[in-house]
């Protein structure tokens, strides 16, 4: 139970990155143990076999767009899905270390907004995509992973700091946006030679974080669709408060005595005032102080 309390803790008090990772691992591992376990007890479901055409055909992205008709929630849950250990475990880790570059600049709601958004916008060029390309035009393929939101992420992050620096192992300190080139750069190398749909999508995202940071910096944040959206959908869930009227006494507060609130945290107090300036004047216009505090605080 330590180990099952720890998750939950660390599920609470973690962010939204931390939690966009618990949902992509839990839905690669849950349903492998569920049916293996049916497997063993003698019992095969082929609707709830978790391959492609099984149930993962019913949740992964089909370059089909007769496909996308009855089954338009794809456009997501795409993103939330991956086809092996390495291709889940490698998204995560390049999760992890995006969402924190992000989360150093932006909003915990505004990284959530931008990954469902890019993951739609990447699907859709996916399958415009193996409809206008020669080289996979007619193909009908699945398509599953993380990878492409991933990029619109790193690449937001790359294109709003550009020279932010990074601790690299091996190579030392480089720029943020030396990374995002070089998997720009190798997506445009391989797009042709394996996994195109793959490439096509990570291309994508890439487009798709450069246009989101260009808006946002001109004062449109497309993420707040997202934020508005579920907001909606939770007050419409949301159970209603009864409100009982009961007679209570009050003694009357000493004239001269005035009331206390409760003092801000000074470190959350010192984030807000930096992403202030940022949203303000830019991320250059941080001190060198603010941006070793915003870097410390971020790891």
């Amino acid at each position: 139970m330590g180990l099952l309390d720890d998750l939950k803790s660390e599920y609470k008090i973690g962010g939204i990155t931390q939690r966009l990772i618990f949902w992509n691992v839990g839905l690669f591992i849950i349903p492998f143990i569920v049916f293996s376990l049916l497997k063993l007890g003698g019992i095969l479901v082929p609707a709830l076999d978790w391959t492609v055409g099984g149930t993962q055909n019913w949740l992964s992205l089909s370059s089909d767009p007769a496909d996308l008709l009855w089954k338009p929630w794809t456009l997501v849950t795409y993103a939330f899905l991956h086809s092996g250990f390495l291709h889940v475990f490698f998204n995560m880790l390049w999760l992890f270390f995006a969402g924190r570059m992000f989360l150093t600049f932006f909003t915990q709601k505004q990284l959530f907004g931008l990954y469902i958004l890019s993951a739609i916008f990447a699907g859709l060029v996916f399958i415009l995509g193996y409809e206008l390309l020669p080289l996979v035009r007619g193909v009908k393929a699945p398509m599953v992973g993380a990878s492409a939101a991933v990029m619109a992420i790193l690449v937001a992050s790359a294109v709003y700091a550009p020279y932010y620096p990074v601790r690299m192992p091996l190579i030392g300190t480089i720029k943020l946006w030396h990374i995002a080139a070089f998997f720009i750069v190798s997506d445009l190398i391989y797009v042709s030679v394996e996994n195109t749909g793959g490439h096509i999508a990570h291309l994508a995202g890439a487009l798709f974080g450069y246009i989101y940071i260009k808006l946002l910096q001109n004062g449109t944040d497309l993420s707040k669709g997202v934020s508005n959206s579920i907001t909606f959908f939770e007050n419409i869930f949301k159970p209603k408060q009864k409100h009982t009227f009961k007679k209570v006494h009050r003694n009357p507060a000493p004239y001269n005595k005035k009331t206390t609130t409760q003092p801000k945290d000074l470190t959350q107090q010192q984030i807000d005032d930096i992403l202030d300036k940022i949203s303000k004047s830019g991320y250059d216009s941080l001190t060198k102080e603010e941006k070793e505090f915003l870097f410390k605080v971020g790891k």
